[in-house]
């Protein structure tokens, strides 16, 4: 028999996206699977839309919102499968969207965390923003995808269809071996949402664990379901979660260099939102640099012991994709 399989959702007042997506998962060509639906402290009917309509899915209720991390974290508790698939509820899945990451894989016991390709829903030619064909940082940990770069995406032409091995792989499409959850521990519930899937494949990869990208497997994300994208509570995630990853993951004097220059670049942001009209999102930006640096010391316990040298990593870009796309006009990752 095919390794067990979990696909799990969390939902948090997704009615709309469940009754949408929820049927094609349950139409997925493989012999080994449950369906599970965890729900986070939903305040609509979910529950009772999908005990209703979905008799065969499995709920899991958290007592309260806690986020993608926390909420993730306690329902996989109390799931039990060889492959863990965290898959958003804004997601149209394909019927063969598992075996071939599953097949993949298993052919190598290294590989830890795979994501297949990622579409926009609302244009199925186009890479959304969310994983597009696999994520990359570049030499300041700015996370960016092969497909879309910064606000310009990508028209699929099988430009990426090479499965290889990438630096972190879409929380919204995201596969992994369950033992290797249990043995980092899972998502970082500090985080609550925003950039923790990045995190945990960054943890994975110090510990000489393969993130790959499965172009053979495709999904359709609608993107933006829980956070709008003009959000300045996912401006203030990214910015704080972005730099308590970099202090977590990379060795101790080059977290010190590379997070003072990012720090300076996110300056050139702040301004930018300033001189915008957009005083929420510059706040944001503060906000999270704030309290970054408030919880250096919490953060500093969560340090593990292996940091391998950055630019050892698989899916490092040796330069800065910011300088790249916005003084050299560089628009494609291709080009990079």
């Amino acid at each position: 028999m095919s390794p067990s399989v979990a696909v799990v959702i969390l939902n948090w007042n997704g009615k709309s996206f469940l009754k949408q997506f929820l049927p094609g998962v349950l139409l997925s060509e493989y012999d080994n699977l449950q369906v599970v639906v965890g729900d986070n402290g939903s305040t609509d009917d979910s529950v009772n839309f999908i005990e209703l309509n979905f008799p065969t899915v499995k709920i899991l209720k958290n007592d309260t919102n806690y986020g993608f991390a926390g909420g993730y974290n306690k329902i996989l508790e109390r799931v039990e499968a060889d492959y863990f698939i965290l898959l958003n509820s804004d997601v149209e899945v394909t019927p063969n969207w598992i075996k071939p990451v599953i097949y993949l894989m298993q052919s190598d016991d290294k590989i830890a965390a795979a994501q297949p390709k990622i579409k926009w829903q609302l244009n199925k030619n186009q890479f959304e923003y969310a994983g597009a064909a696999g994520g990359f940082l570049d030499i300041y940990a700015y996370p960016f995808c092969r497909g879309r770069l910064f606000n310009v995406y990508e028209v699929d032409t099988d430009q990426y269809n090479e499965t290889e091995e990438v630096f972190w792989a879409s929380g919204a499409a995201f596969f992994i071996k369950s033992k290797y959850w249990k043995e980092i521990g899972g998502l970082d519930a500090d985080l609550f949402a925003h950039m923790e899937e990045i995190d945990l494949c960054w943890r994975l990869k110090n510990l000489d664990y393969k993130v790959v990208y499965c172009s053979d497997s495709e999904v359709y994300h609608v993107g933006g379901g829980t956070l709008q994208t003009e959000n300045p509570f996912k401006t203030y995630l990214n910015f704080r979660n972005n730099l308590i990853i970099m202090q977590k993951n990379l060795p101790a004097g080059d977290a010190i260099l590379r997070i003072t220059v990012r720090m300076l670049i996110d300056f050139i942001a702040w301004w930018h939102f300033l001189l915008s009209g957009k005083p929420k999102f510059t706040l944001a930006v503060s906000k999270g640099h704030w309290h970054f640096i408030k919880d250096l010391a919490k953060t500093a316990k969560k340090r593990n012991k292996y940091q391998k040298p950055y630019s050892m990593h698989k899916g490092v870009y040796k330069n800065s994709v910011v300088w790249a796309f916005f003084i050299k006009k560089v628009k494609f990752f291709s080009n990079l």
